[in-house]
């Protein structure tokens, strides 16, 4: 038992978008969704309605980004994720800013799906496509992109106005069935008109409660961040 703490036990802190929208089961921001103990800390200045519809407010937001991993080490967690996939660009500053592991995005786990699929493409479903580049999923040099499609959900309705919060006309609230039924639909498109897609990887971090249903779907592998956060907690549980 580490000593010199308040509270033990929390081994993964979690950075988190402020965001006003319901978190469902599965979601990061749900803590019931992991079967052991998060500590979760809100960075105020950063929305939704920044970081996923500008490609580098998360580098302009940094500072603060720096400031809460560094409060959340301080609180004893072992390791840090963040609620955004889209904080994959500032990966390399955020690690360096703390002496605990990071993992700022389920984009991490996209060169070993490519590794376990053979040549067969990766469908990355993300909450907006005309904002994620080639920065933010971070393959290096030579890599071969054209084994990437990029699925993007700023355009269904009902994701639209409930998770980046966006005017949306005909939209009244919340609807879980109905976010379910566009993120399965549209990859069901993107199956159609790529047969060589072997995996999904969810961006979003709000898009796991509806894993069960695309696999169900499509017939594919999921993969999102609970899967790296699950990763994270195993690697470092010992150590609080």
């Amino acid at each position: 038992m580490l000593k010199g703490r308040t509270t033990c036990g929390d081994s993964i802190g979690v950075l988190m978008l402020n965001t006003s929208f319901p978190r469902v089961h599965g979601d990061i921001g749900n803590a019931r969704t992991f079967d052991f103990p998060v500590r979760y800390k809100v960075v105020q200045q950063a929305t939704q309605g920044t970081i996923v519809t500008e490609a580098d407010k998360a580098r302009d937001l940094l500072p603060y980004f720096i400031e809460a991993a560094q409060e959340l080490e301080s609180e004893g967690v072992a390791a840090i994720t963040t609620s955004c996939g889209f904080l994959s660009v500032v990966q390399e500053e955020l690690s360096a800013a703390v002496s605990v592991p990071v993992a700022t995005s389920s984009l991490l786990l996209l060169p070993m799906i490519l590794n376990m699929i053979g040549r067969r493409q990766v469908g990355v479903i993300t909450a907006n496509a005309s904002v994620l580049s080639q920065r933010h999923l971070m393959l290096g040099d030579g890599a071969d992109y054209s084994r990437i499609v990029l699925c993007g959900l700023q355009d269904c309705p009902n994701f639209r106005a409930s998770i980046l919060g966006l005017p949306t006309e005909g939209v009244s609230g919340f609807d879980v069935k109905l976010i379910e039924q566009e993120v399965v639909a549209r990859c069901q498109m993107l199956c159609q008109d790529h047969p060589e897609l072997g995996a999904f990887l969810f961006e979003c971090t709000n898009l796991p409660p509806y894993a069960w249903a695309m696999q169900k779907a499509t017939g594919l592998p999921v993969f999102g961040i609970s899967h790296l956060v699950e990763m994270l907690h195993q690697s470092v549980r010992l150590a609080t």
